[in-house]
């Protein structure tokens, strides 16, 4: 039989070997996979100015329902909200960058996904008279709002194959 003030360390012991490893950051590092290689989905090369190009961007942009907004000659930006589900929002953003290239032009996209939920927080306050001999009475009040859980950008090919194609229709 063990004695008893060997319990308490026995017990701090078990619970941290319970305890679940957190992930080093390090191991979260995603720059070792950026190859910069010359065969991007992110780049699409056509033959017309990028004036033009642009412009057709844009309205491939606001034909699927985004919000565009063009915010120099050359950068078109573009977003639109989903909601999978009740508890889940998502928001999509597409950036068109345009420039001359020869011959014609060169439309560089990015898209990034933000994922949103919905959560859910109770707060509580209380009120004291002293004078009384405190005399506590709490008011509890939940609130719901939608927190920002990740974000990340698209890098599928089919993705902005259907964009780039979108976009050819629109010239």
């Amino acid at each position: 039989m063990l004695p008893r003030r060997l319990l308490p360390l026995i017990t701090c012991c078990l619970a941290a070997g319970c305890a679940a490893p957190s992930t080093p950051l390090s191991a979260l590092s995603v720059y070792p996979k950026e190859s910069f290689g010359a065969d991007t989905p992110f780049e699409y090369r056509i033959k017309a100015d990028s004036e033009s190009a642009c412009e057709a961007g844009r309205r491939a942009l606001l034909s699927q329902g985004y919000q565009v907004e063009q915010k120099a000659k050359a950068l078109i930006q573009g977003h639109k909200a989903f909601q999978p589900s009740k508890e889940h929002h998502t928001r999509l953003e597409i950036n068109l960058v345009c420039l001359a290239a020869e011959p014609g032009a060169v439309v560089y996209a990015n898209a990034k996904q933000t994922y949103f939920e919905l959560k859910a927080s109770n707060t509580s306050a209380g009120l004291s008279v002293t004078g009384m001999g405190s005399i506590s009475m709490p008011w509890i009040a939940s609130s719901e709002n939608m927190i920002k859980v990740g974000e990340e950008t698209i890098a599928d090919g089919d993705f902005y194959h259907r964009l780039f194609a979108l976009l050819n229709r629109h010239l």
